[in-house]
């Protein structure tokens, strides 16, 4: 396991170089990539060889993958031993999106268990003789009459995987709700290798709760960290038993938002890119602080450092954190909704047919 057992979860969008690089500079642990599809890595998508980057001082490397398919989970899981383009391959089976589980793909893979089976088998088969660790994450099941959890943990668990982590919703749930932390216990309970949980840690000690209450060996966390890469450090604090926990005034924060611009434009190559993918933050960032709209709003269509600059010096460095916003959810919130599946695929949970058009050849989720 890690030294500090963290793992960022892969976030369409966000965790790419930038963002995983000002999260490596606040405290230890695992920092994912954003969700690469094993198509896409086999045929060399030209988006996806974007994805895959990873900076020199990264370490270790870890590449989320998601598949349908065992064969062409195990050629994609070849190219990443062949050329060495990671340390650790996570496999995701959580996705909840309609038009893949419609297809019979993510949070739905778990039920068809011979065919849940072959796909991580092929994983780590393919990555096991380079000592590369194979992971898996997956919700509660599909729904709360479909769970798949416990059984779906113990296949991987055969199949020779380093951990398995739980969001513990079902797909059903969407990000709606509260994550059922006693599921994350009696996976722990049923299964020998290591166990992650994951849903609503919002703050380092609602992680130190988790692990209290569940008996989990680590855990993942999301949405927790948006617009507050700073979470880290109090996580690393909280796990190394220090009291301490970051509450950053506005002029820390616009010095972090400044910093974010600025590793999101290296990577991009181009300034312009680089700021307009940094406008999705705005909102995260400031969130709870007294920031008029206007600002706000000419934030989130800038279009060069020099022009964010400007609009940052406009804000009070000594605005104090907004305490009322401790431990409140962050980013994406949803109502429950029935999960769509494809015609008759709750039929049989051991037909192991590769599901059609579930995978598209580009990443990012």
């Amino acid at each position: 396991m890690l030294s500090t057992p963290v793992v960022l979860a892969p976030m369409a969008g966000i965790t790419n170089i930038a963002f995983r690089r000002l999260c490596r500079e606040q405290g230890a642990g695992l920092y994912v990539c954003e969700m690469i599809t094993t198509v896409a890595l086999a045929v060399r998508n030209p988006k996806t060889e974007r994805m895959i980057q990873f900076s020199d001082d990264e370490q270790p490397r870890s590449m989320q993958l998601y598949g349908i398919d065992p064969d062409i989970t195990a050629k994609a899981v070849r190219r990443v031993v062949d050329e060495n383009l990671a340390d650790h391959i996570d496999l995701n089976f959580g996705c909840s999106v309609r038009k893949i589980t419609s297809k019979g793909g993510g949070s739905a893979i778990p039920y068809k268990r011979r065919l849940f089976g072959a796909i991580v088998k092929a994983a780590v088969d393919a990555a096991t003789p380079a000592g590369i660790p194979v992971t898996i994450k997956m919700r509660k099941g599909i729904d709360d009459e479909t769970p798949t959890y416990l059984e779906a943990g113990r296949i991987a668990q055969d199949a020779g995987v380093a951990w398995v982590a739980l969001h513990a919703r079902t797909a059903a749930q969407r990000y709606s709700g509260e994550a059922d932390w006693e599921a994350i216990a009696r996976l722990k309970q049923a299964l020998d290798v290591p166990v992650l949980g994951n849903g609503d840690i919002w703050e380092a000690d609602d992680a130190l709760r988790m692990v209290a209450e569940t008996g989990c060996d680590g855990v993942v966390v999301g949405r927790g960290c948006l617009g507050r890469p700073w979470l880290f450090a109090d996580l690393a604090a909280a796990f190394a038993g220090r009291p301490e926990r970051v509450m950053p005034d506005l002029g820390y924060v616009a010095g972090t938002m400044r910093r974010h611009a600025e590793l999101l434009s290296a990577w991009w190559r181009a300034e312009r890119e680089g700021v307009t993918d940094f406008r999705k933050h705005v909102a995260w960032y400031l969130k709870g602080f007294p920031v008029g709209s206007d600002l706000r709003r000419a934030m989130a269509m800038a279009s060069s450092l020099a022009e964010l600059d400007d609009l940052l010096a406009r804000l009070d460095p000594s605005e104090p954190f907004p305490m009322a916003n401790v431990g409140q959810p962050r980013g994406r919130t949803n109502s429950p909704a029935r999960v769509v599946l494809p015609h008759g695929w709750l039929d049989d949970r051991d037909d192991a047919a590769v599901p059609v058009g579930a995978e598209l050849d580009d990443s990012g989720g």
